[in-house]
C-alpha cells in the first residue's frame, strides 16, 4: 500500500511512520508543515491510505488555528477529489473539540468538514478524538504536560502545577500507533465516523508529579515501580526516554572489604531484590540460613562450589558452579549455605532474593556449613 501521512514529523506522525515502516510499509509519503504544496498533490493521485494528523494545536494567533486545521483539511480533501482518490482517511482531532475554544472550533470544524466529505462521496473516514497522548519523541514545554513534566523532572529543572486536582485524560502513543494500524489493515471491515483510543488512563496532576518524581529516586533508592500497572510501566519507559543523553548511566553503592564486593541493583516491593556478589580467589561466604528468605544464585563468571547442610542434618550437599555454564541455584529455606571461590580470578554471581534486604526484620542466621 502506498501511505499518505500528514503531520509526518510530528510527535504522532513519527511513531506511525517508524511502526508503519517496521511492519513492512514500504512507500510512505511523508507531508509534513516544510513540505512543497507540489508534494502534496503528487502524494494524493498516488495514494491508497491517508492518516491526517497535521493541525496546530499552540499559536499566537487564532487565525492559525482555522488555517492549521480547517483550511489544510479542505485543501488535502479537494486534492483527493481533483485527483479521484477515494481511498479512506484516519483523521486525528481531540477531546477539545467538544469545547468552546478557537482551538476547540477549529478542530469540531474540520471534523464536519470530513463529515460531510464521506457523506458526499461515501467514503470511509475514522475520526479520532484523542485524550493528551504522551510516550517517546513528544516535544516537551509545548502543549503535554507529560512530556514537559518527564523532561524537567529527568533533567533537574522545577516544574509548575497551578492546581494538583486537575483530573488528565492520558492514552499512549503505542496503543494509538496500534489502533491505527489495525484500521491499516482492516479499514474495509471497520466501522467509521468517530473512533476511540483504548485503554484511557486517568490520573490527577498531583499524582502524576509524584509518581515521576518516584521514578527519579529509583537511582537511589533502587525501587522499580509495579511493572504489572501498565500506565505506570508506559509512564516510565517515557520518563526514562527523556533523560539527559549524558545521563544514562549511575553508580551503585558498592559494600567493599577484603573477601571481594557486594552491590544491590534492584529492589521491587513484590518481587525481591536483585543484588551482584564479587568473591575474590579462595573466599568463602555465606554460612547462613533462612527462614522464609529463598534466593537463586547464577555464577555468571569464574567457578566455584556451593555447600548446603540441613538444619539437624550432617550431610553437606555440594553444587559446583562456572561462567561457563550457567546455571541457576535455588536457596531453600532452612538449609545453611555458603558460596566459595575455586577458582583464580573474581567469582561474579547474580543473586536475586524474594523479598528486598530489611535490616529490622533480616531472616539471616549464622552457622556454619
Amino acid at each position: 500500500m502506498k501511505i499518505l501521512v500528514t503531520g509526518a514529523r510530528g510527535f504522532i506522525g513519527k511513531n506511525l511512520v517508524t511502526q508503519l515502516k517496521n511492519e513492512g510499509f514500504l512507500e510512505i509519503y511523508e507531508y509534513d508543515k516544510d513540505s512543497c504544496n507540489e508534494f502534496l498533490d503528487e502524494y494524493t493521485t498516488r495514494c491508497d491510505f491517508v492518516f491526517h494528523l497535521a493541525g496546530i494545536n499552540r499559536t499566537q494567533r487564532e487565525k492559525d488555528f482555522i488555517e492549521g486545521n480547517c483550511e489544510f483539511t479542505s485543501q488535502l480533501l479537494e486534492l483527493l477529489k481533483k485527483n479521484k482518490n477515494n481511498c479512506p482517511i484516519v483523521v486525528t482531532s481531540s477531546i477539545q473539540a467538544e469545547l468552546d475554544n478557537p482551538y476547540g472550533i477549529s478542530k469540531k470544524a474540520a471534523e464536519e468538514i470530513l463529515l460531510q466529505y464521506s457523506n458526499d462521496r461515501c467514503i470511509k473516514v475514522f475520526i479520532y478524538r484523542l485524550q493528551n497522548v504522551f510516550g517517546k519523541w513528544c516535544k516537551p514545554n509545548y502543549n503535554s504536560v507529560v512530556a514537559t513534566f518527564c523532561n524537567n523532572i529527568a533533567s533537574g529543572l522545577p516544574i509548575v502545577i497551578n492546581n494538583a486536582e486537575t483530573e488528565l485524560q492520558l492514552v499512549y502513543i503505542d496503543d494509538v500507533v496500534k489502533e491505527f494500524i489495525k484500521v491499516l489493515k482492516n479499514w474495509g471491515n471497520s466501522r467509521d465516523g468517530y473512533c476511540s483510543i483504548e485503554p484511557i488512563y486517568n490520573i490527577k496532576l498531583g499524582a502524576l508529579s509524584e509518581l515521576l518524581y518516584s521514578f527519579k529516586e529509583i537511582r537511589s533508592s533502587k525501587y522499580i515501580p509495579d511493572m504489572s500497572d501498565q500506565f505506570v510501566k508506559k509512564l516510565y519507559s517515557t520518563y526514562l526516554s527523556y533523560l539527559p543523553e549524558d545521563k544514562f548511566s549511575y553508580a551503585l553503592k558498592m559494600n567493599v572489604d577484603n573477601r571481594g564486593s557486594f552491590t544491590e541493583f534492584i529492589k521491587t516491593p513484590d518481587r525481591g531484590q536483585v543484588s551482584i556478589n564479587i568473591s575474590k580467589p579462595g573466599i568463602t561466604k555465606g554460612n547462613h540460613w533462612h527462614h522464609t528468605k529463598n534466593e537463586k544464585f547464577l555464577v555468571v563468571s569464574g567457578e566455584g562450589v556451593i555447600k548446603f547442610r540441613k538444619i539437624y542434618c550432617q550431610e553437606i550437599i555440594e553444587y559446583y558452579v562456572s561462567g561457563n555454564k550457567l546455571e541457576v541455584i535455588d536457596i531453600p529455606p532452612g538449609y545453611i549455605h555458603k558460596i566459595i571461590n575455586l577458582g583464580e580470578t573474581d567469582m561474579v554471581t547474580v543473586m536475586w532474593a524474594n523479598e528486598y534486604f530489611d535490616p529490622e526484620r533480616p531472616d539471616t542466621y549464622v552457622s556454619e556449613v
